[in-house]
């Protein structure tokens, strides 16, 4: 079997993007007949059908997906092979980072956690240019944006029921954080209210510790993201239980209140691939990541203690 080329994965990515041949012909400045003959070249190759072909276009199947995802992540790879090869050659041989550096991320990860990271990170290398995407951390989450290869690094929470994550990706974590009681400021019960909750919040990761409390009852409010929440609370209408990332929006109109030593904590971390946590440059942003989360993992080694998600 042949290898595919360059050429053949950008053709992949390109349908897969557009959404149809014509479309990706268009981006790409080739012909239709052109596109259409590398995708049946690949599909021969592969031995697996890539997109099933209809009037309102081509949508990529399972096997398609996956030969996307790898496309993409193999592209990237020759990105970042040119980057580095000239990074080393400038300035007398010393490495300079430069290039675009592509991050998904929860909401509050991308308000606190992403920017005093890449703060420093761009002020030591000028010739880095982040790309942030907010992800919500529903479903696949940041976990499937980097398996699909449309980031080089993500923003998770790590340790949770993840079961639809990719295999093989690599992980790390960058913080803890405790959740807390959040209420009304000044209500003489917050605990009578009823408890407001979000889609993507994490209190499946701490189920056992929410099962014990018999004094939190069924959510029956249920918000868009934590910042409308934590705005809900505050003009009274319920009270809620956020991680500490989340309450850094946190106004005078509510109060926040600890849990004790036995409450639930989560777990902030990033999430890469193999050939992405080989470059400099998302090695760089983890070591940022490190300082700006409080992991106290020894610096000299970025990856010490990752692990695989499962």
């Amino acid at each position: 079997m042949s290898d595919l080329l360059p050429q053949e994965l950008r053709i992949l990515v390109a349908v897969a993007e557009a959404g149809g041949f014509s479309a990706a012909a268009a981006a790409l400045g080739l012909t239709q007949s052109a596109v259409s003959h590398s995708v049946r070249g690949s599909e021969a190759k592969l031995g697996a059908v890539l997109f099933e072909r209809g009037r309102s276009g081509a949508l990529p199947t399972p096997a398609g997906e996956r030969a996307v995802g790898h496309a993409r992540r193999i592209l990237r790879m020759y990105e970042a092979m040119r980057a580095e090869a000239r990074g080393a050659g400038r300035a007398g041989g010393r490495d300079t980072l430069r290039g675009v550096l592509r991050i998904a991320a929860f909401r509050s990860a991308a308000l606190h956690l992403l920017p005093p990271a890449l703060e420093r990170l761009t002020a030591r290398h000028p010739g880095i240019r982040p790309e942030v995407r907010v992800v919500r951390e529903i479903g696949a989450g940041t976990a499937g944006e980097v398996a699909a290869g449309r980031a080089d690094l993500g923003i998770a929470t790590l340790g949770g029921p993840q079961d639809a994550a990719p295999p093989g990706l690599l992980t790390g974590v960058l913080a803890r954080e405790a959740y807390h009681l959040v209420h009304p400021a000044g209500h003489p019960d917050p605990r009578s209210l009823p408890l407001m909750d979000w889609d993507e919040n994490c209190g499946s990761y701490t189920r056992a510790w929410w099962r014990a409390q018999d004094w939190i009852p069924r959510a029956t409010v249920k918000a868009e993201d934590d910042a409308m929440v934590l705005t809900m609370v505050g003009r009274g209408l319920g009270m809620a239980i956020m991680p500490e990332l989340s309450l850094r929006d946190a106004t005078e109109a509510v109060e926040i209140t600890g849990l004790g030593p036995e409450g639930p904590v989560r777990q902030v971390g990033y999430v890469t691939t193999a050939e992405a946590a080989a470059t400099h440059i998302v090695r760089a942003l983890i070591r940022e990541l490190r300082s700006e989360g409080g992991e106290t993992e020894p610096r000299g080694d970025a990856f010490r203690g990752d692990s695989r998600l499962r």
